[in-house]
């Protein structure tokens, strides 16, 4: 079966970039991304970039980091049902840059493991999604090492009255949205309103979202016949902590559900066509989110903890965004967003029949400030632009006898004392149209990273240190040529690199990772580097498009997590277990490689195909010791991956039967030191699987949309590479949408 896809993928249906909103193969020279800061038109722009704008992808998922599975063009990774952690070309999390609204989401305390704060991001207010792949420092900064996910959400529309008046006429307009899905009783409620006249516009959003356990699948492989199941739970019944038996509904994840809610509100004046000011205010709150992955964990067959959870996650945004166009002087446009954001996460855990519960609260107040300026001539178009962004982190923690009622003190997460990193950058990105259809891409851009991390309490830890600091500059730069054929066909080749500098996260964190494993500080951290090449093809015609993209990077300085000594000891006491010591540390070189085939044909005037399909190899070498040459598994690398999916629209109906899948990832290619998380997968690794999906959707009415969806139709048990809780299993969704 696989082979007929491959086949398929390889002499039908690719396309560089597919904006999924179209039911016909809409020209790749006209779609317009925003991958430049400006609206850009795609063929101008050498690396791959997609975009995602078809409204019942974005806007029919749980959640945005589903949005980025049911895409099939970024793998995802999940710990727990509230969650999803983006993987592009092999990097993930710190190494992966998320924006929202020309924000940057990145703090920094953002881990090397696995994130969930992609899902703080409403996908009911969402208008597009773009993913840019390949190193991205030059125009993004620091982590931009596998790309960039960029999330636009919906923008306030003004009112253009007819009525001749002196008065400014007002309109209001809106949605309703109530979803229902069975596979972990999800129900989501959303309001959006939007009042407006020629000059002022208001956009309101709320959406209230509950979600009950997850049921995985129940069609298992023979091999693994119980892989997933939920055979017991821990619940607190008179002060004592009991195993309780779940073999009567060993798919149902018992503990996995969550809730969380979500307001924007967007305030636009345009007091003429050439300036535009907007007001973005963002909050995102959850409940506790368990880590279920954690609850699962045995230890001579009695469960390893009673609680392990994640406090509400906070994502608190306010943003100023200035933009002017058709200025006197070189620069013809201008764009500055100021913005400040307060971030809150915290851990909670506490252990089997143990009455010491751990809290730990970390806190980040981030201010930021972009500007960019756009000149735009016949031949040439030039952008440049400042960046800046402050973090302020606070890391608190302490234990709570539970019976006693007693705190008493233990090691915090990160720096418990002053800790703040600052991020400042000058950036030009310059497009050239040369003669015959090229065009040529260069840029370059000056990096320069400060952080200031100090211990107050280091007699928990021994700590032989009481402050971490970096100081780091760095120059990225790009550069590519793109030629654009009269017949459709594009060819595109571009080199760039990309630069991280240690985070708080990477330089103090302590943590353990899994029972007998604990994670240290290690001052001595230096920034990683990535350098790229990668080679784009394709054909597009008004009917089909197909095409290919190959990608090279080099990794230097790669942070991995490796044994270290604490003291001069290789295993130290930490929550009263004896564990080994590791650290991140800069010990690698590592390459990164892969290709990804996807596109569309369109085999009526309604009805489109569309595929994609992605394969990622990487390893490192050790640096140290030195004569060590032995190429490791690098972890993050997810297994192959892709989608197909036959779409039909018609005026009033529109259905898609599509397929998701992925391939093996045998053990042999997990990193056992990293975040590939084995223990969660057979002994053999994560099998392979595929499902299948139906979408439908009817408009029986202007106001009215009802859509129904069937996910996981087999009901087929599987779990995603790195994953430490399964997948939906079969799921009836149905949405209702009404429009005023």
């Amino acid at each position: 079966m696989r082979l007929i896809l491959s086949v398929l993928l390889f002499f039908g249906m690719s396309l560089e970039l597919l904006a999924q909103s179209d039911t016909s193969s809409k020209r790749l020279q006209d779609v317009v991304i925003y991958a430049n800061k400006f609206p850009t038109l795609s063929k101008n722009i050498v690396q791959r970039v997609v975009a995602l704008t078809d409204k019942a992808l974005i806007q029919q998922q749980a959640n945005t980091a589903d949005i980025l599975t049911a895409s099939g063009q970024v793998f995802v990774q999940k710990s727990q049902a509230g969650g999803g952690s983006p993987v592009v070309r092999g990097f993930e999390a710190s190494r992966v840059l998320l924006m929202v609204d020309g924000v940057r989401m990145n703090s920094a305390i953002f881990r090397a493991g696995h994130l969930q704060n992609i899902i703080t991001v409403d996908n009911m207010i969402l208008d597009r999604v773009e993913i840019i792949y390949g190193p991205s420092s030059t125009l993004y900064g620091s982590d931009a090492l596998g790309g960039v996910v960029n999330l636009f959400t919906k923008q306030p529309q003004l009112f253009k009255s007819n009525i001749t008046s002196k008065k400014a006429a007002w309109n209001v307009d809106g949605n309703l949205v109530y979803r229902y899905g069975n596979g972990q009783n999800e129900q989501r409620q959303h309001i959006d309103i939007n009042i407006a006249n020629n000059k002022w516009a208001y956009l309101t959003s709320f959406t209230n979202s509950s979600f009950g356990d997850l049921r995985q699948g129940n069609k298992r492989s023979s091999t693994y016949p119980d892989f997933g199941k939920r055979f017991f739970y821990v619940a607190r019944e008179n002060n004592i902590d009991v195993v309780k038996d779940n073999s009567a509904s060993v798919n149902i994840q018992k503990l996995s559900g969550y809730n969380q809610t979500d307001l924007l509100q967007k305030l636009m004046y345009q007091p003429n066509e050439n300036t535009t000011h907007i007001l973005n205010v963002q909050i995102s709150n959850s409940s506790n989110i368990n880590r279920y992955d954690r609850l699962t964990e045995t230890s001579k067959g009695l469960p390893v903890y009673s609680e392990w959870y994640y406090g509400p996650q906070v994502r608190n945004m306010i943003g100023y965004k200035l933009t002017k166009s058709q200025l006197n002087g070189y620069f013809q446009k201008l764009t500055t967003n100021v913005n400040y954001q307060h971030l809150e996460e915290s851990r909670m855990s506490r252990r089997f029949k143990s009455n010491d519960k751990e809290y730990r609260f970390e806190a980040v107040d981030m201010v930021g400030l972009n500007m960019d300026l756009l000149h735009q001539g016949k031949s040439s178009a030039l952008n440049i632009g400042v960046e800046s962004y402050y973090n302020n982190v606070g890391s608190t923690a302490y234990s709570n006898n539970i019976a006693t009622n007693v705190r008493s003190s233990i090691a915090t997460r990160y720096s418990d004392g002053p800790t703040n990193m600052a991020n400042y950058a000058l950036y030009a990105q310059h497009t050239q149209f040369l003669k015959g259809n090229w065009v040529l891409n260069t840029g370059l851009r000056l990096n320069s990273v400060q952080l200031n991390a100090n211990f107050k309490d280091t007699a928990l830890m021994h700590f032989p240190f009481t402050d971490a600091n970096q100081d780091n500059t760095a120059i990225t730069g790009n550069i590519g040529m793109a030629y654009n054929g009269a017949a459709g066909l594009r060819v595109s080749f571009g080199a760039s690199s990309g630069f991280r500098a240690p985070n708080v996260d990477d330089l103090t964190k302590v943590f353990d990772t899994r029972t007998g494993y604990v994670v240290v500080p290690n001052k001595d951290l230096k920034p990683e580097y990535t350098y790229n090449t990668e080679l784009n093809v394709s054909k597009t015609t008004s009917t089909y498009s197909i095409g290919a993209s190959l990608f090279y990077t080099w990794f230097k300085n790669a942070l991995v997590v490796d044994k270290f000594k604490w003291n001069n000891a290789s295993s130290i006491l930490y929550q009263g277990i004896m564990s080994d010591v590791y650290a991140t540390q800069n010990k690698a070189k590592a390459i990164v490689y892969g290709f990804n085939v996807n596109g569309s044909a369109n085999l009526t005037p309604n009805t489109i195909l569309a595929a994609t399909y992605t394969y990622t190899k990487g390893n490192y070498t050790n640096q140290k010791p030195i004569g060590l040459n032995t190429a490791l598994p690098l972890d993050h690398i997810p297994p192959s991956y892709g989608r197909i999916g036959l779409k039909h629209e018609l005026k009033k109906f529109s259905a898609e039967i599509f397929t998701v899948f992925n391939g093996w990832k045998r053990i042999e290619d997990y990193n056992l030191n990293g975040e590939d998380n084995e223990i969660y997968a057979t002994k053999e690794g994560m099998p392979a699987w595929q499902i299948w999906n139906i979408n439908t959707s009817y408009q029986p009415t202007k106001k009215l949309n009802l859509s129904f969806q069937i996910e996981n139709i087999a009901d087929l048990n599987y779990r995603y590479f790195a994953s430490g809780i399964s997948a939906l299993g079969r799921n009836y969704v149905v949405q209702a949408r009404y429009s005023f």
